[in-house]
């Protein structure tokens, strides 16, 4: 387990100094990947000392843990709410609705997603066991969605490998999506025709 910093009630000016060194490491962490980013360079662009680092993190995984359960809740988050915001509304348009706020929060809060997207395969074990209920979380969602979509009978496999097939296509546009040249309604449209039972899409 990753060691917890000693419980203390956070000021406003601690919150905040928190809240720009997360947004600052998630950017260095999306730019450089985990190995490369130091928390002496990240105390220098937040503009602290190293060691006042260790009052907000105990630890770089610590630090590294925060910035990605944040990639993924956030979406996560969005994806949720937007769900309940549609209401009731048929299994294709409610993956459709699901893509949609998926990639619209990768893009609005890429520097988090992209952390986690680009880092988890090279953090640490323990750091990898700390993400894994929230990873997991985020998996059932989406696997709800698409056995709807499928039917009830549909194989476990399926819905396991056209939930990697849409995540993985939406993730991978943090390396090339560009909101001035490309559009996410004309992308997600591209990937709703692909989707098995579709017209010109996969059996």
């Amino acid at each position: 387990m990753i060691e917890e910093t000693t419980l203390r009630k956070p000021t406003r000016k601690a919150q905040v100094a928190r809240h720009e060194i997360l947004t600052v490491a998630a950017r260095m962490m999306r730019e450089r990947g985990y190995a490369e980013t130091s928390l002496r360079d990240l105390a220098a662009e937040v503009g602290m000392k190293a060691g006042s680092l260790y009052y907000h993190f105990s630890s770089k995984e610590e630090l590294a843990c925060e910035v990605m359960r944040a990639g993924v809740e956030i979406v996560s988050e969005a994806v949720t709410q937007g769900l309940e915001e549609a209401g009731d509304i048929p299994p294709r348009d409610r993956l459709v609705t699901a893509l949609r706020i998926h990639l619209q929060s990768l893009q609005s809060a890429s520097d988090f997603a992209s952390a986690h997207i680009r880092c988890y395969p090279f953090v640490p074990p323990a750091v990898q066991a700390e993400l894994k209920e929230v990873r997991r979380a985020y998996d059932k969602v989406w696997s709800g969605i698409i056995r709807a979509y499928l039917g009830p009978d549909a194989d476990a496999n399926r819905v396991r490998y056209l939930r990697h097939a849409l995540i993985g296509a939406l993730n991978w546009s943090l390396e090339w999506f560009a909101p001035e040249r490309d559009d996410v309604a004309g992308y997600v449209e591209t990937l709703a025709r692909l989707l098995p039972g579709e017209p010109g899409g996969p059996a």
